[in-house]
């Protein structure tokens, strides 16, 4: 099984220039003016366009926000160097919502992009989550 990350946003030209600058992504395929592929991590990361306040899904009243907003899914992007990579990354736009905590298996960044969507930024320590693992 593959891994692609699809991640809704309302203004593409400034989403490639986000996810390009803060995680050194590059521009795979585009797809007109309905998305992008982003190439460079381990998986895939596809930028989708679409419109603030139109439906989520069929099935719920939600709308899309790109206001600040939580999830129960957010992507972890594994980096060697923590404070150089939030640095990056708020100078491209993101916003770092708690400084970075070390904890028994590395340091942990919270960070949001520019479209609300939370991610962190993660770099391991030691032997990383076997340090807690049972």
């Amino acid at each position: 099984m593959d891994l692609l990350v699809n991640i809704d946003v309302d203004d593409l030209e400034k989403a490639i220039r986000f996810y390009g600058t803060a995680f050194d992504l590059r521009v795979g395929r585009r797809f007109g003016a309905f998305g992008v592929e982003m190439l460079g991590s381990s998986a895939p990361v596809y930028l989708l366009v679409k419109q603030a306040g139109t439906p989520a899904s069929d099935t719920t009243q939600q709308t899309r926000s790109y206001d600040r907003h939580w999830t129960p899914a957010h992507l972890d992007f594994v980096v060697d160097d923590i404070e150089a990579a939030v640095q990056r990354a708020v100078r491209a736009g993101a916003r770092l919502e708690k400084p970075v905590a070390t904890q028994a298996w590395g340091k942990l960044a919270p960070m949001a992009d520019p479209f609300g969507h939370g991610f962190c930024f993660v770099q391991f320590l030691g032997s990383g989550y076997d340090e807690i693992a049972d």
